[in-house]
């Protein structure tokens, strides 16, 4: 999504900042697992073509990319992976919040992190800053309990409630919006297809877009096409 240039600059500052915690706590160990929310539990081998999606789940550039990349992983099975990181941009007022609810979602469930990003994406207008304006943090993440429990599981709310009390899923969500900004993202959506960034960030690819650089892999691996993804370099 576009940024207004006072939001560039605060971006940029906190992607000072996590660089500097970065390189302070350098002797630490890295995350346990691999940044990211696997899509139907299809991680990929070395054929298949690995797309990762950095999103932020309260961004309508997002929303909106979404539907034509799930078309299009529907149509290319097997051979597409996707993964998806979480960019909660700070001049989303709910982003952090609403990326946190992802985290615990997939730590309690993890069947139900796809189905609450997509009701994020299908309801996020409650989350935007001026539906929120008035509302208190304490008030919005109680929101945000609900919200989630509708796609995690009503026997879950404790659970999500609590989750919102837990260090971890705090740090978790911190870890991806670091992962994020080290790979150079700044704006949602962005979309790199085995390891390279594409081009236009903060645009949607449609149906269409999808197909032409998919195509165009799966010919190259054939060994039918000379043709590479030039842009991408």
């Amino acid at each position: 999504m576009p940024r207004p240039q006072f939001a560039t600059l605060i971006l940029s500052f906190f992607c000072l900042i996590s660089l500097f915690s970065w390189t302070l706590h350098a002797q630490t160990l890295p995350p346990a697992r691999y940044d990211g929310f696997v899509y139907q539990d299809r991680p990929g081998d070395a054929d298949s073509i690995l797309i990762e999606a950095f999103y932020d789940p309260v961004c309508p550039d997002s929303r909106d990319s979404w539907p034509p990349l799930k078309q299009a992983l529907r149509y290319y099975g097997s051979r597409t992976s996707l993964v998806v990181h979480l960019l909660p941009l700070p001049y989303h007022d709910n982003a952090f919040v609403a990326s946190r609810a992802l985290h615990i979602a997939n730590l309690l469930n993890t069947s139900s992190t796809f189905p609450l990003l997509e009701q994020f994406y299908e309801h996020q207008e409650r989350f935007y800053n001026n539906e929120t304006h008035n509302l208190s943090r304490a008030s919005v993440v109680k929101e945000m309990v609900k919200f989630a429990t509708e796609a995690v599981g009503n026997s879950y709310y404790s659970a999500i409630e609590s989750g919102f009390n837990d260090r971890k899923t705090d740090l978790k969500t911190r870890v991806s919006f670091k992962y994020s900004t080290s790979r150079g993202v700044f704006g949602t959506p962005t979309f790199y297809v085995n390891g390279f960034a594409l081009p236009d960030t903060g645009s949607t690819i449609d149906y269409n877009g999808w197909r032409r650089i998919i195509d165009l892999l799966i010919k190259a691996k054939k060994g039918k096409s000379e043709e590479t993804m030039h842009f991408l370099l």
